[in-house]
């Protein structure tokens, strides 16, 4: 008995230093001393997690090695590894998480169609979002895609304001806009949609430069971006006036508004968001003919979601827009008196449902989905052109158009979660129908587009530090085009499958120093893309896009390189981004302008000769603290055809234009954006654009065409704001600003009905005075 109590002494006393601890207590503060609830903790290289509750606390009950190392991840804070070695108050364990002011650990979907922090995923994934929307005082997504490196938003039309997004100096119809990740915005919205969807209803929008075919199928060859609609996360809401005066001369009023409502057990919610926007027409050099087109818009939409249990969610998207728009002379009249006029009036619907199951283990995740839009536009591209012949009249009153456009994408999504590993595999169901009409013309778009496309990617954590992602997608596309223009009749039926496989590597050079590099393949069929369903005048004509005769497919191969360096110098968080990339494309496919035809001008669409595209992206953060953050980016690149690339076509062949570098392209361009809390209740934000120096076409009355070097620019915008806390959950800001403070805007527009309304650059409005009041629930 004596010899049995003696062992289980011993015992007691052995354990009592053994190399492992049975229990862990502690509590997680932030630098302000205060606790950080719902904090997710695991052990590095186990699946053990756990988390904070309301207080801060958190609780371990289990054996840990001393040497053990805490991973602690929560929204708004830096990711923090803890080492257990050599620490005396296990018991009692007190850790501080730093904010995170750069948002450099926010979860994105866009690299690899499954949540991933941005430091973590294995290419360069940048965010905008509502703190950016209010720097720049932006009620619609196009003013905002500016700032972010390798973006640049531009205006091409004076007569209807249609604009465009380029990335990596690639016209829009190289990008893939998709909505909640999923390809349902086409062609034709694509055309002026840029102006139809307002931040209200926007949570952020993640942009992934280059390459993004094998991952989202075709025209993502210059990359994605991605409108990540809001989601319901807490009771909360907000109403906002924005008032604008443009020149002096114009006024714009905007009103939007969202809320959401969230159940206590989280396991339903809804949020609602829209927007009412009355925007006057602006004449800049007073000849009768506007610049900025007039505009109305109403957006109204909703997002919810409800969780049957905790392993399996129901959500459910639905907006509505109704858009009209007009530029040209004397809006007052029917667009058919006039000299010129382009006439809008679109009705859109989009919608989509998603069905996520998780297994109980959460390795396992199955995602089924649906996603649709229906757009209807009615249409007026035509005038007088300055003339009052029978002829002109009897042109300019069958001028009226009509579209109907549908898209929508099925599919399914298999993730599955190994211990450092992931695998991803889909397959989808895509298809695009169009009828865009307009008997004064005999113009007739009638195309169907459809695509089953399946693809897979693993992604292999090689080691501690390198992260390899091999992927590939299989795309069997139809596309089936009828094109009539005056007497011109085309087709394009095409039936065939494309492999576009994907490679990025992620390498962690130290703890601030990461590489990223990759390759991937695109492709474009030959069909209308978003300029192709605009129209614009030149010379009092009619200027339509025609698909050529035997068109070929355009590929892409696509290659990046980056480093990314972070570290924290005290309080202070840093990131310095420096980004290299190179796109070859094959067949690539060029509209040339051609002389005068049966009464319009043509725009041929032929497959150019192979070009690339190539040069550098550097973007620099700096956030002493969440009250300061700087920010600036910029872009070096050159976008040059193989050899001289026919642009305009002239009756001589003597007085055909050819260029070597890509139109309206400049070589640098960037922006910056600052944004200070000088008090607890006062703000400051400046924020600027620079578009660097570039080729742009211009046709002159004597229907010969010209290649400026367009000047630069620099528009500097700044914002204030002070905000009035009413009571607990109700606050009041009333902001005020001037945007393009120096009036950096073109100067030599053309004029008259006979104008060429394509020949418009730089930046989209003048110097502008801004105020506007917003009153809720906000942070």
């Amino acid at each position: 008995m004596d010899k049995l109590y003696a062992s289980v002494l011993l015992a007691l006393f052995l354990l009592s230093f053994s190399p492992a601890f049975s229990q862990l207590k502690g509590t997680v503060i932030n630098q302000k001393n205060e606790p950080v609830p719902h904090v997710s903790i695991g052990l590095e290289g186990k699946t053990f997690m756990t988390s904070s509750d309301d207080a801060g606390n958190f609780q371990i009950d289990q054996q840990l090695d001393p040497n053990a190392t805490l991973t602690l991840k929560a929204v708004g804070y830096q990711t923090l590894k803890f080492s257990l070695a050599n620490k005396d108050l296990l018991q009692n364990l007190q850790i501080t998480l730093s904010e995170d002011n750069l948002n450099v650990n926010e979860v994105v979907v866009s690299a690899t169609r499954y949540g991933v922090s941005r430091k973590e995923a294995p290419v360069i994934v940048n965010v905008l979002g509502p703190k950016l929307f209010n720097a720049t005082q932006s009620v619609a997504m196009a003013e905002t895609l500016n700032y972010q490196p390798g973006v640049r938003v531009e205006n091409n039309c004076q007569n209807c304001g249609f604009s465009q997004v380029r990335l990596n100096g690639l016209e829009g119809a190289y990008s893939q806009i998709l909505i909640n990740s999923r390809s349902v915005y086409s062609a034709l919205s694509s055309v002026y949609g840029l102006d139809q969807i307002p931040t209200s209803m926007i949570d952020r929008i993640e942009v992934v430069r280059s390459g993004g075919s094998a991952l989202f199928g075709a025209n993502a060859i210059a990359g994605t971006i991605n409108i990540i609609t809001k989601d319901p996360v807490e009771n909360d809401w907000q109403i906002k006036s924005t008032n604008s005066l443009i020149d002096g001369k114009a006024w714009e009023n905007t009103i939007d508004f969202n809320t959401s409502y969230v159940d206590n057990d989280l396991l339903a919610g809804v949020t609602f968001y829209g927007m009412h926007r009355n925007r006057q027409a602006y004449d800049a050099n007073d000849d009768g003919f506007s610049e900025i087109t007039k505009l109305r818009n109403t957006t109204f939409g909703s997002k919810a979601f409800f969780k049957p249990s905790e392993y399996n969610k129901i959500t459910i998207d639905l907006s509505v827009l109704e858009e009209f728009r007009r530029g040209g002379d004397r809006l007052e009249l029917a667009p058919h008196f006039t000299d010129v006029t382009e006439q809008l009036r679109t009705n859109s619907l989009i919608g989509g449902l998603t069905y996520d199951q998780y297994s109980k283990d959460w390795k396992h995740k199955l995602s089924l989905y649906a996603s649709a839009q229906k757009t209807n536009r009615e249409s007026f591209y035509g005038g007088l052109g300055g003339e009052r012949t029978y002829q002109d009249s009897l042109l300019a009153s069958n001028s009226y158009g009509e579209t109907a456009d549908i898209a929508m994408v099925t599919g399914g999504q298999y993730t599955y979660n190994f211990e450092n590993d992931v695998f991803t595999g889909g397959i989808e169901y895509s298809m695009n129908s169009t009828e865009d009409k307009i008997p004064g013309y005999s113009r007739l778009i009638d195309q169907t587009s459809s695509s089953v496309g399946t693809y897979a990617q693993y992604e292999w954590k090689t080691t501690e530090n390198l992260k390899t992602l091999i992927g590939a997608r299989y795309d069997y596309t139809n596309v089936n085009g009828n094109y009539t223009l005056a007497t011109f009749q085309r087709s394009s039926k095409e039936n065939f499958g494309t492999f576009s496989p994907r490679l990025t590597i992620l390498y962690d050079i130290t703890d601030q120093v990461q590489f990223r590099g990759g390759y991937a393949r695109g492709f474009r069929a030959p069909q209308a893309f978003n300029e192709d369903m605009h129209v614009t005048s030149i010379g009092g004509q009619q200027v339509f896009v025609l698909i050529g005769e035997n068109l070929k497919t355009e590929y892409s191969n696509a290659y990046t390189g980056s480093f990314n360096f972070n570290k924290n110098f005290g309080t202070t968080q840093t990131s310095l981004l420096i980004e290299g990339f190179y796109t070859q494309l094959l067949n690539p496919f060029t509209n040339i302008l051609t002389s005068e035809g049966d009464g319009i001008r043509i725009e041929e669409m032929r497959n150019g000769t192979d070009a690339r595209v190539y040069g550098s992206n550097v973007e620099l953060n700096i956030a002493p603290s969440s009250s300061f953050s700087f920010q600036a980016g910029g872009t070096i690149q050159r976008s040059l055809f193989k050899e001289d690339q026919l642009i305009f076509e002239a009756e001589d062949e003597g007085d055909n234009i050819y260029s070597k570098r890509f139109m309206r392209t400049p070589n640098v361009y960037g922006y910056l954006n600052t944004n200070w809390k000088a008090t607890e209740k006062f703000s400051i934000d400046a924020t600027g654009v620079y578009t660097g120096k570039m080729l742009v076409p211009h046709v002159l009355q004597d229907e010969s065409m010209e290649v400026k070097n367009a000047r630069d620019f620099f528009e500097l915008n700044l914002r204030l704001g002070y905000n009035f806390s009413i009571k607990k959950d109700l606050n009041l800001e009333v902001f005020g600003g001037l945007q393009n403070i120096f009036n950096a805007y073109q100067k030599d527009f053309d004029q008259g009905a006979t104008r060429d309304s394509q020949y418009i650059y730089g930046p989209s409005r003048p110097r502008t005075i801004t105020f506007g009041v917003r009153v809720g629930h906000f942070h």
